[in-house]
């Protein structure tokens, strides 16, 4: 397999942005359409707020056999120019976007940019993955002590392994072969020669929905991804489902696993998800909209203006504004082209902090008491710099209104999160927090409020949620097994 040199140039992560919880990685693959890179490659770009870091694309022709190109930074950057993409023919093609992990933010190294590849004895196979595996590290020691030789850091890699040793004699079985080995949260695109494939954990944590444009198949993470090209959106991949996908037989779909009661990650209809997509039948912009009208009905104030803090908590304001009564407006305008790669972070650069992408609205808050909501605090910092903006901007009283409930526990997941002792909600009481950030009142959404907004008229069962909200409630669906190893104390059962 061919891989066209990388850029030499290093990525630099964003040092403006480190306080919200970030999804680690978005798919996409193709199959039956001519230039299945092409539309990956747009995939990826409406993809790209699930992750800013690296990309990678793979792709199979059956003249050239497989090809790789792999690059640190956007998408726009990397794979739009005929040098790179005429490197990609083939019908079939599956592709990659990343954040790096908590552990190795701002380092992510090139040899960890999906997707993988591995030659098999039926044939070359890639895989790409959004997700964690929970148990990878015992894995990962328990394959090394049998012979593996591992090429990254990446728990991804595992499953190319586990693959390697199966005695299955299809790649499809192989695969399910190795996930029944695995253990977390993974939405999945690979390839062969001539098979799409897709599979979603046995929860259904992760997303992947499937789509349709003339003769070929699309596999994505988000529908939006689906409407960037013009692919008709079909349904959601069903949790525990595999669905392998060729031009000549069409679409099969297995169940590999145990049926288990479905559990999707909550924040992603609160953060992660682009609100133009369809989430779980639902529109992510409704959702968050009905976020808005739920918070304000729990946590009224009394107030002049509700702001969003940009983008996030845009449908969540407008939400809170018709239910409340009060005037929505923009206090707090975003600077769009503030990119990752602006400029070298200085001392000096780093201490104006959010003021290069946020500005305050100045005519507009002066001498308003100011309701700003937002989707979510992790460590705070953030919330206190654009506090201390309205404030100086002239506002009378700064009110904040979480379009989350406190986010209290770490996400083993597949979400960048910062470990529990750095989480403001695991050390500190709501009205510790309030003083901390230094604003006139703070509430967050309740978790029975958040799962009404999401569709669940009778808020959280609490023996049977409808969904994975281990980062509010520690209530982990999946044990993280490795960071148990690790000394990680789980909740208390209540």
């Amino acid at each position: 397999m061919r891989h066209p040199a990388p850029d030499a140039a290093p990525f630099r992560a964003d040092p403006f942005d480190d306080d919200h919880l970030r999804e680690e990685c978005g798919v996409f693959g193709v199959v039956g359409l001519s230039d299945a890179a092409q539309f990956v490659a747009l995939g990826l770009h409406a993809l790209q707020h699930r992750g800013q870091e690296a990309g990678g694309i793979v792709a199979y022709h059956p003249d050239q056999g497989f090809n790789s190109a792999r690059r640190m930074g956007y998408v726009r950057d990397n794979f739009t120019s005929a040098a790179v993409m005429d490197t990609l023919p083939g019908e079939l093609a599956i592709g990659h976007v990343r954040y790096s992990t908590a552990g190795s933010k701002g380092h992510t190294a090139i040899r960890d940019v999906q997707p993988f590849f591995g030659e098999f004895a039926m044939g070359g196979a890639a895989i790409a993955h959004n997700g964690n595996i929970t148990n990878a590290t015992a894995l990962r020691r328990e394959l090394i002590e049998r012979g593996s030789i591992f090429q990254s850091s990446s728990d991804t890699e595992c499953i190319i392994h586990l693959m390697a040793r199966s005695l299955q004699r299809t790649i499809p079985e192989r695969m399910k072969d190795a996930l029944r080995r695995v253990e977390g949260a993974y939405s999945i695109v690979a390839m062969t020669r001539t098979k799409l494939i897709g599979v979603r954990d046995p929860l259904g944590v992760r997303p992947l929905v499937l789509g349709r444009l003339g003769e070929g198949w699309v596999l994505a993470s988000e529908t939006c991804a689906l409407d960037i090209i013009g692919s008709e959106f079909l349904r959601e991949i069903l949790p525990g489902e595999m669905v392998v996908i060729s031009a000549k037989d069409g679409l099969q779909s297995f169940q590999p696993f145990e049926r288990a009661r479905p559990r999707s990650c909550i924040f992603e209809q609160v953060y992660f998800s682009r609100p133009d997509s369809i989430l779980g039948g639902r529109s992510v912009y409704e959702t968050r909209h009905q976020i808005g009208i739920e918070l304000a009905r729990e946590a009224p104030a009394d107030a002049d203006l509700v702001c969003p803090v940009p983008d996030s908590g845009t449908p969540a304001a407008i939400g809170y504004a018709k239910e409340s009564g009060i005037p929505f407006g923009f206090g707090i305008v975003r600077n769009q082209y503030v990119g990752r790669t602006f400029i070298e972070p200085t001392e000096h650069i780093r201490n104006m902090g959010v003021r290069l992408k946020l500005n305050v609205n100045r005519a507009l808050v002066r001498g308003k008491r100011i309701v700003l909501v937002d989707d979510s605090v992790v460590r705070g910092t953030t919330s206190r710099k654009i506090k201390d903006m309205i404030l100086e901007a002239g506002a009378a009283e700064v009110h904040f209104r979480i379009a989350s409930p406190p986010t209290a526990w770490p996400c083993f997941y597949g979400v960048d999160t910062p470990e529990r002792s750095k989480l403001l909600a695991a050390t500190m009481s709501e009205p510790e927090m309030r003083d901390w950030i230094g604003v006139d009142s703070l509430r967050f959404i309740s978790l029975d409020g958040l799962y009404r907004a999401a569709g669940e008229a009778a808020g959280r069962d609490p023996k049977a949620p409808a969904f994975c909200d281990a980062c509010f409630s520690g209530d982990y669906p999946v044990a993280p097994s490795d960071m148990i190893d690790k000394g990680f104390a789980l909740k208390a059962a209540e």
